[in-house]
């Protein structure tokens, strides 16, 4: 459902920031995102001269080469278009990434490698949504994969959200066999208090 009417007004900034992955012929995965801002509007810039309207004040690039465990092999970050000169000096940081792995600690891991002064404040935004792109990307395979020589360990994204709570009714549906809620085979044949399957 698109959102209801808005009051008359006029249009003034436009952030579009579109991510892709590929899964490479090598294993690896190449995670790429993409983030431009634009006025509706001219304005003077000191070091661009004009600035008119619909043409990019950012442009910026930037590829995560990952495995299947979310393991940053490569990272390559472009500016194009900045407000300043200087802006496109920083991207060589991004490199600092190279042996982290996308999942608990990442935010924090960016911050202490590309915080202030040594990254740049729209290519750090931009990880966030190529992360989350990553996991869409590379897990969905990698789990698919997995399942077909799984042993007795569910899933592990069961769990991992409100969707996806093991006594739910997508797990029910999608992962009978992981199903724990109060009307699963198990769940007869369960002690009091404690979860089938658990």
């Amino acid at each position: 459902m698109p959102l209801p009417d808005a009051p008359d007004r006029q249009p003034i900034h436009t952030r579009t920031v579109t991510c892709r992955g590929w899964r490479r012929a090598d294993g690896l995965w190449d995670i790429e995102g993409h983030l431009e801002d634009t006025k509706a509007y001219a304005f003077p810039n000191a070091d661009r001269g004009e600035i008119r309207p619909g043409e990019p004040i950012h442009g910026m690039w930037l590829r995560l080469t990952l495995d299947d465990d979310l393991l940053v092999h490569d990272v390559v970050a472009v500016t194009d278009d900045a407000p300043f000169a200087i802006c496109p000096a920083v991207t060589p940081n991004f490199r600092r990434l190279v042996g982290l792995r996308i999942g608990k600690g990442w935010r924090r891991a960016i911050a202490e490698r590309l915080g202030g002064v040594e990254g740049c404040t729209h290519l750090v935004e931009l990880l966030g949504p190529v992360a989350t792109t990553a996991y869409q990307t590379i897990y969905p395979i990698v789990a698919r994969e997995k399942a077909r020589t799984a042993g007795d360990r569910p899933p592990s994204h069961l769990d991992s959200c409100h969707a996806l709570a093991r006594d739910g009714a997508v797990v029910r549906r999608e992962y009978p066999r992981w199903y724990t809620g109060s009307d699963s085979p198990d769940a007869a044949t369960a002690e009091p208090g404690q979860k089938a399957r658990s």
